[in-house]
């Protein structure tokens, strides 16, 4: 996390919807011979304490965690390169502005008989996102098919003890100047440089 306290003003509730919205993150833990990371989906639980998680058998994090192991789930939003040329004023440095919210917590395997609903509700939570669509369910699978495939998978829990978030977003520098920023962000091709953008002009004037 960004230590510029200008970055670091979302309280956790904010970071946290963040990273319930986004539901994907990077996974880390300290392995035996160095970091291990894995890119998963999760679900926060309905009070923010736990997230629900699941890997392949066959991923180093599942093989190592077979007791309780410290871990983080890095979640990353929108990041744009940023030019000095796009502030408008002199002696300005290139940057890169961007949002991450850490999860940092106690990553514990659970047992078996926990994936199915963790699967389920993991797929409802984002069919629901896609509304008219009707939601998908796992009992459209043919028989036996679904439990076949999550033999292949376990069941984890993120137990969460500190949420931090950066939002960098240029607000250490004067409104107009960071305006100016955000016009050229909005005009690139690039989604996510838009997006920065609007983030931008969304920061409260002091």
């Amino acid at each position: 996390m960004h230590p510029n306290p200008s970055f670091r003003g979302a309280s956790a509730a904010e970071n946290l919807a963040f990273a319930r919205a986004k539901g994907f993150g990077m996974l880390t833990v300290n392995g035996a011979d160095g970091p291990l990371a894995a890119h998963v989906p999760f679900l926060l639980s309905p009070d923010d304490t736990v997230a629900d998680l699941h890997l392949s058998r066959g991923n180093p994090i599942a093989r190592a965690c077979t007791q309780a192991l410290p871990a983080l789930i890095a979640v990353q939003g929108p990041d744009a390169y940023v030019s000095p040329d796009w502030y408008g004023a002199d002696d300005q440095v290139p940057t890169w502005n961007y949002v991450a919210v850490h999860l940092r917590g106690i990553l514990t395997p659970l047992p078996d008989d926990a994936l199915h609903g963790h699967v389920d509700a993991l797929s409802f939570a984002h069919e629901a996102r896609l509304a008219p669509k009707p939601v998908w369910t796992s009992s459209k699978m043919s028989d036996g098919v679904m439990p076949r495939m999550m033999r292949m998978i376990l069941p984890f829990r993120l137990t969460i003890t500190a949420v931090d978030g950066t939002w960098k977003l240029n607000q250490n520098k004067p409104a107009a100047v960071r305006a100016q920023a955000a016009t050229h962000l909005a005009a690139q091709p690039d989604p996510a440089a838009q997006a920065i953008a609007r983030l931008m002009r969304d920061i409260p004037e002091s």
